[in-house]
């Protein structure tokens, strides 16, 4: 089990640079709004699915049931999805490297692939296999924690 949990660490880590690397190379759609805007017009057009929420989150019903219609057409699609917790951690990620002062919907992060770059970094390619791992073991949402620092 400790090895296990040592490897979810480093998984998140793994996530946490995917996320970050997409940012700088603008490779991120942020918002639950903006993602099922951008899968609608290019439904190819992400390689990477993140559905953020934390405890305050789970009586929300309007999101839960977003979250239900993102989650059909990632599988549908066969777009990798991860379910995150951790809000405060993907604020930091995402805001410190943000020209922006308003606070943005995390509920949803997608990783596009707008630049062959990001289809090349070596860190999405594990995610994906952490992804795939977890689909052969019937675990159609997998879950990460991403820590504070």
């Amino acid at each position: 089990m400790l090895s296990h949990r040592l490897g979810m660490e480093t998984i998140s880590q793994t996530l946490e640079h995917v996320l970050v690397t997409a940012h700088h190379q603008n490779c991120l759609t942020v918002g639950v709004y903006e993602s099922a805007k951008f899968l609608n017009e290019y439904p190819d057009g992400a390689v990477l699915c993140v559905l953020a929420f934390d405890e305050e989150d789970e009586d929300d019903a309007a999101l839960q049931i977003h979250f239900k219609l993102l989650q059909a057409f990632c599988y549908d699609n066969y777009l990798d999805i991860l379910r995150v917790t951790g809000m405060r951690r993907l604020a930091q990620l995402l805001e410190e490297t943000s020209n922006r002062n308003e606070s943005r919907d995390l509920h949803c992060i997608l990783v596009t692939n707008t630049s062959e770059q990001i289809l090349q970094c070596e860190a999405l390619q594990q995610v994906a296999r952490f992804c795939e791992e977890s689909r052969h073991r019937y675990e159609w949402l997998p879950h990460l924690e991403l820590q504070d620092r």
